[in-house]
């Protein structure tokens, strides 16, 4: 059984605990999070870092922490899953990488979007080119907060980097990728209109492959007033569009995949043969868990949230941010 140490018991770091002593491969031996004591709690993180019988560490910490926590834990020989984002620039990423190559410790990041099975089945139908090579697609992510959103650290851009495209939109980022391809070309609005905080309440973003022409839209925002997640891909032969996402909260509505193949005669607008397939649960973390500790266990790559795919996401976002030269300078004063 892998011993695995968790730093940051908020919200995620609950759920890794529960995916990990789910799981027959490993159990939770220590804790870390500030004003907690008792059994499994220890008084520092460097109390994880330097124990020996510890094999892995969940970071589930604050933005500004993840790149620094996640060097110290592999300086000290400990394999590393860490959330989202990976890192709060692409600089800090590479030094990151840097160290993982060093150590040869195995390094998952949280992309949790792509473990859930709606988007394996999409993915898997990709890959399958029975529909065709991708097209276009197009995303949509949003929520609403309310003005105590302006006390937490997510709000504050040293501590959490940016705003709502990198709380949320950076999911839907990863799966353009994931789905369609790495993208050249960006041009993008970056907007911090209603909350008028240190980040971004809006990010309006299309992003183009020259190569493939394949084209992906992207709004992500927390002024959308009702939780929202949509993405379609529109291929040579046919359609996938994945509404709802299934979570605790049920927040995003039900999570339903729509599949169909092209339909160009009349009546195109039909709908009676699409094929709808609805996910009750969510099984993402645990999927997500599974691998990277089946990857320790057994001694593999690491194939889903690498470091290189992380990079390749940071980069991508920080030519969002910048291709809105209104918004950088303003962020800049």
């Amino acid at each position: 059984m892998l011993k695995i140490g968790i730093i940051g018991y908020g919200k995620m770091g609950m759920i890794r605990e529960k995916t990990v002593e789910d799981s027959e491969h490993a159990t939770v031996k220590s804790i870390y999070e500030p004003g907690r004591s008792g059994d499994k709690y220890v008084a520092s993180p460097e109390h994880i870092f330097s124990d020996d019988e510890i094999d892995a560490i969940f970071i589930s910490t604050p933005n500004y922490l993840n790149a620094e926590l996640t060097i110290k834990a592999m300086e000290n020989n400990k394999h590393v899953f860490c959330e989202k984002p990976p890192a709060l620039t692409s600089a800090q990423l590479k030094e990151v990488r840097s160290v993982e190559e060093k150590y040869n410790r195995k390094l998952m990041y949280g992309f949790n979007h792509r473990h859930h099975a709606s988007v394996k089945t999409m993915k898997s139908l990709i890959d399958s080119e029975e529909y065709g090579k991708v097209l276009w697609m197009r995303g949509r992510y949003g929520k609403s907060v309310d003005k105590s959103f302006s006390d937490n650290w997510r709000s504050k851009k040293e501590l959490a980097g940016g705003g709502i495209l990198m709380d949320q939109g950076i999911h839907m980022v990863d799966l353009f990728l994931h789905l369609g391809g790495s993208f050249d070309k960006i041009n993008a609005f970056v907007s911090n209109l209603y909350w008028n905080l240190e980040v971004e309440d809006n990010v309006f973003a299309i992003l183009k492959n020259s190569q493939t022409g394949v084209v992906a839209s992207l709004h992500s925002t927390m002024s959308q007033w009702r939780h929202l997640f949509s993405i379609e891909i529109f291929l040579e032969k046919g359609y996938l569009v994945l509404n709802g996402l299934k979570t605790s909260s049920n927040s995003y509505g039900d999570e339903i995949l729509t599949i169909a193949k092209n339909r160009s005669t009349a009546p195109a607008a039909t709908w009676k043969d699409e094929e709808r397939v609805q996910y009750h649960t969510d099984k993402s973390w645990s999927s997500e868990a599974e691998h990277f500790l089946n990857c320790i266990v057994n001694d593999t790559q690491i194939t889903q949230g690498t470091s290189s795919e992380a990079l390749e996401l940071m980069d991508t976002l920080e030519r969002i941010y910048a291709s809105d030269e209104d918004f950088s300078h303003e962020m800049q004063k």
